[in-house]
Order: structure tokens, then C-alpha cells, then sequence
């Protein structure tokens, strides 16, 4: 039987904006009060208030460590001021989390920007990408201590798409030319935040702290796999969103001839990659022109390979897992699988979604993948962006009208797992 390594990293997630509840001062809030979603955050899990009991009950659930995001609107409502109670409050989150024995892993930006910065453009401003990297200087240097896990960004480039490509999230954006601008924006915007961070921990003695960003990817199939021309969107979509973005770090520069030339400050500013993977999806080339030649998604509903789908009609793909970590494997860095997870409404199901995942990983390592953990989206039910309250990922259940949690069964169930580091069934 295959056990991971003594020292995984096992737990589960939460983001600020999609837990705390009242998140009043940034633009997801704004979006929200203008109607631009069917339902609206408003007291969402009440995590600011009921962080030490969610940590009892992942401690409870044999974690080891535990996944979370600062509230970059919180700790800086107004432009250069920072709150020295939201501070206070986080620190008492780390030192909540570390008496529970959960590792911290903190996000410092998870979608949301304080109202005041995306009233000046957000991540279109030149300006921002230092004015990122001076919240993260503040952050670091008052709740760093003993943190050995940052992520700067979360799926930066789903939040380039969603937000300056298809406008579906603030600020609404529809434009090629402010997509690429707002992806070389965040690419400087890490590049600044990895230097302060190792320069903090530096100049104040500290542990050396490893360095990431949480990494949206997905499989990409042809819907034909006869078709010449849907393989080459394959490829070029796979290019694009799943690596390019990882490339630019490492190398210190992104090139796509006739298109884009982005250079750096520096190159080599990933310690390891947050993978979160959830799906995969078919793709049809739509010809050779920008953006045609990435295709586009078709709905293969008989096709004999899809499997099951969960409440959002995303198809249940645990080999995409596999695929993901020995192709990441390419760039030397340990990985970390920030997220996965399922929302669905059988909880047997949410089981057989963790073992049938963390077989495939589990495959991956054995074939010299270098896995450090897997973190499971996620810890709570919670608002799920434009998507609302309707998914439900938690291995707790949340009540959303009085606020009390309920562990459900297979939250019980992955318990076991992180407490023997085995999976239950066949040998791998």
C-alpha cells in the first residue's frame, strides 16, 4: 500500500472574501451591491468571528496545515493607512492556527482589491504592482514570523480572463489589449512581492520562507481528436493559460512572437507551484487568428471519455491530476496542490472525488513527482463568487442562516487519510 511522505501536508482551504462575511471595503463587495451577481456575499461563514472553532474542527479532522487569505482591504481601507486591529486579528488567525498544529499557508491576494485602488485602475495601473508590493511589505513584516508558506497570487491569469477578457467579474473589462496588460501588471506584481518577502525574513533573522503562487489549471482535450487543427488549440490553449504565467517566473520574461513581450525585474522567483485543479474541458479550434487559434469549449455530452459532473456541470477528471503533476514535474519546483475539490449534492461522492484524485497523485509521486501536500477546497461551504451559495465544496456543512458548521461524512472519511497518510482500497 502506498503511504505519503511522513511530512505531507494535508488540510483543506478558505479565502477571505468567500468566508469572513462584510468585506465592505473592496471591489467584489461594490460589484455585488451594483447587481452585477444573483446573490451577495454578506456574512458569508462569519470566519472572522468563528476562525478558532473552524480550526478546532480541521484540527479535529487530523489537518496539518491550512490554506487562508489576508483581506488586502482589511489591512489597508484607505490608500497608505494600514489597520493595526485587522493586523491584531490576523495574528491571533496564525497564532489560532499553529496552536491547532496546522501549518499556515497564506494567500496575499485572492481576487478582491481594496475599493480605493480599483477606483485608480486596480492591476490596468502602472502603479500597482508596487503599491501590491507595499501591502505585502506591511503584511509580511508584522505577521511573518514563523510562516513558511506564502502564495502571492491566486490563479492570476483566471482572474486576468474572468475579469478584463469575458468581464463576468469586476471590473467588467472585454479587451485583448487590457488583458495583456493586467497579466504583465501581476507578473511584476509577484516579482516585487518574492523580494520583500526574502528580504524581510532576511534583514529580521527569520526561517527562510518558500515562495509560490496558487495556480489555476486545467486539462484541455480535442474535441476531435482526428482534427489537426483542434490538437494545435490544444496546445496553444495548454501554452497559454496553464503555463505561460509559471514560464515567465522562472525565466524572467514571457515571449509570444507577433503578440507580446513582457521582461522582468529578475528571474527564478518561485520557491514552489500551487496547482488548483478541478476539471478539464474540450476544445474546438475556431481558426489561426488572435484569439481564435485558442479555440473554444464544446459540450461533448455523449462523448464515451466524460465522466460524472458535479452541481456546476464541471466533469469529474481524476487522471487530469496525474497529467498535471508529472507535466509541472518539468520545472524542478516542489508542487503543492492548493486546491480540489467538487461540489456536489451525494457526500458519497465527495469521497470517491478525494481517493480517486489522490490515487492519481499518489501515481504521480510514485514516478518521482515532488508532491509536498494536498489541500482540499474547500474547509468550508462558502459564497462562491458570481456562482453564489448554491455550490457547496465544504467538508462542512454551514448553515447559512444561523451559522453553525456540521462535519459531513466525508469530511470524517478524508480524516482518516490524513491521519494515516494511505488511501483505502487497491493497491496503487
Amino acid at each position: 500500500m502506498f503511504e505519503f511522505p511522513k511530512d505531507f501536508l494535508w488540510g483543506a482551504d478558505t479565502s477571505s472574501h468567500q468566508v469572513e462575511g462584510e468585506n465592505t471595503h473592496n471591489d467584489w463587495w461594490q460589484w455585488e451591491q451594483n447587481g452585477k451577481v444573483k446573490e451577495r456575499s454578506g456574512k458569508a461563514c462569519d470566519h472572522w468571528n468563528r476562525f478558532r472553532e473552524d480550526f478546532e474542527i480541521a484540527k479535529s479532522l487530523h489537518h496539518n496545515a491550512h490554506r487562508f487569505s489576508l483581506e488586502w482591504s482589511r489591512i489597508e481601507p484607505e490608500e497608505g493607512k494600514f489597520n493595526d486591529q485587522t493586523l491584531s486579528h490576523y495574528r491571533e488567525v496564525i497564532q489560532s492556527l499553529e496552536a491547532n498544529g496546522l501549518e499556515p499557508v497564506i494567500t496575499l491576494h485572492h481576487f478582491t482589491l481594496p475599493l480605493w485602488l480599483a477606483k485608480q485602475g486596480g492591476w490596468l495601473s502602472n502603479k500597482t504592482p508596487d503599491l501590491f508590493a507595499r501591502y505585502v511589505h506591511k503584511a509580511v513584516e508584522t505577521l511573518g514570523d514563523g510562516v513558511r508558506y506564502w502564495i502571492t497570487l491566486n490563479e492570476p491569469v483566471a482572474y486576468v480572463f474572468k475579469g478584463y477578457f469575458m468581464g463576468e467579474w469586476p471590473p467588467g473589462e472585454k479587451s485583448y489589449e487590457k488583458t495583456l496588460q493586467v497579466l504583465g501588471h501581476l507578473l511584476k506584481g509577484h516579482v516585487l512581492a518574492y523580494d520583500q518577502i526574502k528580504e524581510i525574513n532576511q534583514r529580521l533573522k527569520r526561517s527562510p520562507s518558500q515562495v509560490g503562487i496558487a495556480k489555476h489549471v486545467l486539462i484541455f482535450t480535442p474535441c476531435s481528436e482526428r482534427s489537426w487543427k483542434d490538437r494545435l488549440s490544444v496546445r496553444t490553449r495548454n501554452l497559454m493559460f496553464n503555463h505561460l504565467f509559471v514560464k515567465a517566473l522562472i525565466r524572467g520574461r514571457v515571449l509570444y512572437p507577433g503578440l507580446f513581450h513582457i521582461r522582468l525585474p529578475k528571474a527564478k522567483t518561485l520557491d514552489f507551484i500551487g496547482l488548483n485543479y478541478y476539471t478539464r474541458d474540450f476544445v474546438h479550434n475556431e481558426g489561426f487568428t488572435i484569439p481564435a487559434i485558442f479555440g473554444d469549449i464544446c459540450t461533448l455530452k455523449h462523448h464515451r471519455e466524460v465522466g460524472k459532473r458535479n452541481f456546476l456541470s464541471w466533469e469529474i477528471y481524476p487522471k487530469g491530476l496525474y497529467r498535471l503533476a508529472k507535466e509541472f514535474s518539468q520545472y524542478g519546483l516542489p508542487l503543492l496542490v492548493t486546491e480540489n475539490g467538487v461540489c456536489i449534492e451525494k457526500d458519497g461522492e465527495r469521497f470517491e472525488f478525494v481517493v480517486s484524485h489522490l490515487r492519481q497523485l499518489a501515481k504521480a509521486i510514485k514516478e518521482g513527482a515532488k508532491v509536498i501536500g494536498y489541500l482540499y477546497w474547500s474547509l468550508l461551504d462558502n459564497y462562491e463568487w458570481a456562482e453564489g451559495y448554491g455550490p457547496r465544496f465544504g467538508l462542512v456543512e454551514v448553515d447559512y442562516t444561523t451559522q453553525s458548521r456540521r462535519v459531513r461524512e466525508s469530511g470524517k472519511q478524508f480524516a482518516e487519510i490524513c491521519r494515516s497518510g494511505r488511501i483505502p482500497g487497491e493497491d496503487l
